[in-house]
């Protein structure tokens, strides 16, 4: 018979458990007697508090240019119209970030000259832009709508826009001379009135709005518009609230995605413009 590479001891432990055993009462012997923990999981327990209350235990290197647009880094020559979705929102003020404790990122930041800024202005080149995609900003802040707005003023030869999901309310000072495709969908507009000017439009989707009535839609009647989305606005519900739109908007072909159907051609009741139909 093959001898067994690991004797017995009187407590039925292999010779290798009981070594596991002192080593493990040697351990506890330290905790108990020192009160303390290894450095190992100090350091482990200490990443998993600071995670749960603030995140990391230091900035990462990345975070000083949190707060950048891709124009402000240096060594590169990417422009605005070979950008088909950046993020254009405003960094805050000095202030801001010193009273939010993130005076760290203000060492990338510095005052630009009037050569800089025209740089800049180059650089971001809105003004050549065809097709954008500005959905998703934040703008949580009223500079950074300003500063959003800015962007659109210089946004001329644009011809489809995205602006999904922005909380804007008014953007009737706006012009965009050539837009054909215009996404406002998931804003706070409650009129047509608040929307940009756009001589050019084919396409128009403002889906989840807050659009009250079909007042001033009318506005598009001389526009090349061939597509309307109300879709989860209240004025879809207006009683013949498909003819108000036709009878208003006789180009148009299509509303809320399903093409125009003879009854839609049926002159509409005025009596019904501003009324609301019951739901039971």
């Amino acid at each position: 018979m093959q001898q067994q590479d690991m004797s017995e001891s009187s407590s039925g432990l292999t010779t290798s458990d009981q070594k596991f055993c002192k080593t493990c009462s040697s351990w506890r012997s330290i905790l108990n007697d020192t009160h303390t923990v290894p450095p190992v999981l100090l350091q482990t327990r200490g990443f998993i508090r600071q995670n749960c209350d603030s995140g990391l235990l230091s900035p990462l290197p990345s975070d000083s240019f949190k707060y950048l647009g891709w124009c402000d880094i240096e060594e590169h020559d990417v422009r605005g119209n070979q950008l088909h979705c950046p993020r254009v929102r405003e960094g805050p003020s000095e202030e801001e970030l010193f009273f939010r404790g993130e005076e760290h990122t203000m060492k990338k930041r510095k005052q630009a000259t009037d050569t800089e800024k025209r740089q800049k202005k180059l650089q971001e080149n809105w003004e050549n832009c065809a097709e954008l995609n500005l959905s998703f900003q934040d703008l949580g802040d009223l500079y950074q709508v300003e500063n959003f707005k800015r962007i659109l003023r210089r946004l001329i030869r644009v011809e489809k826009l995205w602006l999904v999901d922005n909380s804007l309310t008014d953007l009737s000072a706006i012009r965009l001379p050539r837009c054909r495709e215009l996404n406002v969908n998931k804003n706070h507009f409650t009129s047509f009135k608040q929307l940009p000017k756009i001589p050019q439009i084919q396409h128009l989707s403002l889906a989840e709005n807050n659009i009250m009535t079909l007042s001033g839609i009318s506005d598009f009647r001389h526009t090349p518009l061939e597509s309307l989305i109300l879709k989860r606005n209240p004025c879809e519900f207006q009683e013949r609230y498909r003819q108000l739109v036709f009878s208003s908007l006789p180009n148009l072909k299509m509303l809320d995605g399903i093409p125009k159907l003879p009854e839609d051609c049926s002159p509409p009741d005025t009596r019904f413009f501003f009324k609301m139909c019951t739901i039971l």
